[in-house]
């Protein structure tokens, strides 16, 4: 039996033409990227979280010398996120990279680990955005299980 999966996005050419708060969250995942730790790869990823009750966390990257015990922006701010905002839903997340100090022009998509625990975190019930920055355009998903349709616990 044949099966078709329809992935549905939006694209933005930039943050002022999206909704307000989308625009400041892919502003502070923007800024969050100064604060990554990348000597190895240079590539430096910021992303930015918003909780139901309001509050915006961020976090960036962090490498080792012992690869591969460093995590992804990604995981950095959505593990904090969960660990400081109890009773709180993440809504939405915003994710840039720089590399030698410049925005890249195209969206980086989050690695596959991160993509499932992005699903972990958004319900059907409280569906999680996914916003994917670029300087040429931004991507929004409407739910971060659009990313990842076939997770770990999804049959």
């Amino acid at each position: 039996m044949d099966k078709n999966l329809t992935l549905r996005y939006q694209e933005f050419e930039s943050a002022g033409s999206m909704d307000p708060a989308d625009c400041e969250l892919v502003q502070k995942a923007v800024e969050a990227s100064s604060l990554s730790y990348a000597p190895y790869s240079k590539f430096n990823v910021g992303a930015a979280v918003r909780m139901s009750d309001g509050r915006v966390f961020t976090g960036a990257n962090q490498e080792n010398a012992a690869f591969p015990s460093g995590t992804c922006a990604e995981r950095t701010v959505l593990f904090y996120a969960h660990a400081h905002a109890q009773g709180a839903s993440i809504v939405s997340i915003a994710i840039s990279a720089c590399q030698g100090g410049v925005q890249v022009s195209q969206p980086v998509s989050p690695c596959g680990a991160c993509r499932q625990v992005m699903t972990e975190f958004g319900t059907n019930d409280n569906p999680m955005s996914v916003i994917i920055v670029g300087s040429e355009r931004i991507l929004k998903f409407d739910n971060a299980n659009d990313l990842m349709p076939f997770s770990f616990d999804s049959f």
